[in-house]
């Protein structure tokens, strides 16, 4: 199911937003229940098609940030060109740009050796020099094409070691020979690209298409000799220099590669593309279960199941030594503190009692810790939500850009509890700048996020990238920002603010109680330091497999893994937290609220920490541009995650210090 693309709505804003609802609805389905029936003649009355179309994608690199369009490079474009299917908002946001191909394919019509179209370069053609400039560039850092073909990506397979396949959905576009010692990983796929300082496009393809015919399957009769489902789609990539047009040699054993050399050109170069077409017919993988192989073959996939198993029985067995600690310790002194008589021989307060008189005490800065609770409990409704509807299926990778699509309407839906949060705990405070409230959290974190991405974008702008979005499209995000999720804020604000305040267990005494000199363990920085490390502990594992699918292009798909470490992730926010907190009311230091909130969102520092670490060991990346944009959008990622985990640890804490304070006798 499609709709109108982002890059077409109007300005007005109104219109602009429901669209974009609109277009988000349509974008919607089930991966598994829309199969597409092929056949070598197509028919109306069978309901299959002849045509196989291939689309093409962005081109990226592990060496570079910024992915660029498939015509930006000097490629064979088709007789129409912008006969494109439509992105939904995701995948715009993302950066893809699926546009069609010049490759004609039939079903079960095989390809020997076809061209596509040819490509001079006249070495004093300035023009012409500069585009293939641009292309042996994009050799050098190592860009790679993303094809699809019937919702599938079309795989590059080739081995790891002489037992292990993988299966990458990306080939390159060709490879590079530095020097004699400097031969590439991906002129290894022939003996023969082996010539120092030679570029090697990879002009021609062979692409293998497996289909399930249909046998035993309730397809109808029409389908066991003539029809069938495709269930992947494989390509090798091949350098051939053919002599014409009209002399195509895709011979393995007589053609020749096609070397393009480092420096100027002698002579001028003809390029040459060319297509061949293989069909295999396999009744054994069904259409349901096509991405299975691509999925298995991932690199370090046995490596994540054992250690994902590994930490999460780690970290519940620490969660459960914490808990186990803080209920006993507790339990003793609620017990102590209610087993005293009221008479004479009373004994005085002691411990985490004493300050009871000054725990409920508004903190400083209350309006903005106030703001960031509101925000941070809208990213954690859209991040659990998200997360279910992965797990049940709805955001399987089939369906491209269903992901960031569902988390941006989430979060543009979730005003409502952000602003109603947010009022209910300024109002506690005691605030009564209500207008002032409702605005910082309708604008504060969306704009600082939003003030990023634009100023990332501006940069893809500059670099004629495709992952710019475009301006229409900024355009709806505004529309769904001011449109949408600030009145829903508003609304949420108002339900808050005409609650009754909260009423805490014990009252605030009206002169300030004088903390002790603290422990170095029990003073704030450490503290808050050490309260980032556990719940660092139950995520870091996922998240290595979760940034090589952004930056490398490998698909994540273990969101019943993901969601069970973010389960683990809130109760070891919320129990190092209680117990942090625990130990400094004790240690007499009241001054908790600000702290719940830092101790557990201080895991984002180690977050950040392990980005830098992940960009300099795993990435090659030198460009000062893609550097820039790494860290940019980490930052985003990393101020959401502060608001989430702060927010967790804030609200556990909260609890937590009402509870036991509303289970002593306080005189």
């Amino acid at each position: 199911m499609r709709s109108a693309r982002p890059a077409a709505m109007p300005a007005p804003t109104l219109f602009v937003v429901l669209c974009a609802l609109l277009h988000v609805s349509h974008a919607f389905y089930l991966p598994g229940l829309a199969p597409v029936n092929f056949c070598k003649a197509e028919s109306e009355e069978t309901k299959c098609k002849s045509d196989v179309t291939l689309y093409v994608n962005r081109l990226n690199t592990d060496e570079s940030v910024i992915p660029f369009e498939y015509h930006h490079f000097d490629f064979c474009l088709p007789e129409n060109e912008y006969d494109s299917p439509v992105e939904n908002l995701g995948q715009v946001v993302f950066g893809e740009r699926i546009r069609p191909s010049p490759y004609k394919i039939k079903f079960l019509e095989p390809i020997n050796c076809s061209a596509v179209c040819k490509k001079t370069y006249h070495k004093n053609n300035k023009d012409e020099m500069s585009k293939l400039l641009l292309l042996k560039r994009g050799i050098s850092l190592n860009y790679q094409h993303h094809w699809i073909v019937d919702n599938m990506p079309v795989t590059w397979c080739y081995f790891l070691d002489e037992e292990r396949q993988y299966c990458s959905e990306g080939f390159p576009m060709g490879c590079f020979v530095k020097d004699k010692r400097g031969l590439s990983d991906l002129c290894t796929i022939s003996p023969t690209y082996n010539k120092p300082n030679t570029y090697y496009l990879f002009n021609h393809v062979d692409l293998l298409i497996t289909y399930h015919s249909g046998r035993n399957e309730d397809w109808g009769t029409e389908f066991e000799a003539n029809g069938g489902r495709i269930v992947s789609v494989k390509v090798t990539p091949r350098s051939i220099k053919h002599e014409s047009m009209n002399q195509l040699e895709c011979n393995l054993d007589k053609a020749k590669p096609l070397e393009i050399p480092y420096g100027d050109l002698t002579d001028d170069l003809e390029i040459i593309y060319s297509y061949s077409v293989r069909f295999h017919e396999n009744n054994t993988v069904k259409w349901s279960s096509r991405w299975d192989y691509i999925l298995e073959t991932m690199p370090h996939t046995n490596i994540q199941w054992f250690s994902i198993l590994n930490s999460l029985v780690i970290v519940l067995f620490l969660t459960g030594m914490v808990a186990m600690i803080l209920l006993r310790t507790l339990h003793k002194d609620i017990a102590r503190y209610n087993q005293m008589d009221c008479g004479e021989d009373v004994q005085e307060d002691f411990g985490w009692k004493l300050v009871h008189g000054d725990v409920f005490r508004p903190p400083r800065k209350g309006m903005l810790l106030a703001v960031f609770l509101g925000s941070g409990t809208q990213v954690f409704c859209m991040v659990l939500v998200t997360l279910a509807f992965a797990c049940m299926g709805f955001l399987s990778p089939a369906n491209r850009g269903a992901l960031m699509t569902c988390a941006m309407v989430l979060f543009v839906w979730l005003g409502t509890p952000a602003g109603y949060v947010s009022a209910r705990i300024y109002k506690s405070f005691g605030g009564e700048k209500w207008k002032s409230n409702v605005l910082l959290t309708s604008m504060l974190c969306p704009g600082f996020v939003f003030g990023l991405f634009f100023v990332m974008n501006l940069i893809l702008w500059a670099k004629g990238s495709s992952a710019a979005v475009p301006f229409a499209t900024l355009l709806a995000l505004l529309g769904l920002w001011f449109g949408v999720s600030v009145p829903l804020t508003f609304v949420g604000a108002y339900f808050g603010f005409r609650k009754r305040i909260l009423e805490h267990p014990v009252r605030t005494n009206q002169i300030p109680r004088q903390i002790p000199d603290q422990n170095l363990y029990t003073r704030p920085i450490p503290g808050i330091i050490m309260g980032g490390v556990l719940p660092f502990g139950c995520i870091f594992i996922q998240l290595f497999f979760i940034l090589n699918s952004i930056w490398s292009s490998q698909t994540y798909y273990m969101f019943g893994f993901l969601f069970l470490v973010f389960i683990i992730l809130v109760i070891t926010c919320s129990e190092t937290t209680v117990l942090l907190c625990y130990f400094h009311l004790c240690a007499e230091d009241y001054h908790w609220w600000w702290r719940s909130f830092l101790t557990s969102g201080f895991t984002s520092f180690y977050l950040f920490v392990y980005c830098i670490h992940y960009f300099e060991t795993k990435l090659n990346i030198e460009d000062p541009a893609s550097t820039f944009l790494y860290y940019g959008y980490t930052l985003i990622i990393v101020f959401l995650f502060f608001l989430l985990t702060g927010t967790i640890g804030f609200f556990a804490c909260f609890l937590f210090v009402r509870k036991i304070y509303s289970v002593v006798k306080v005189d």
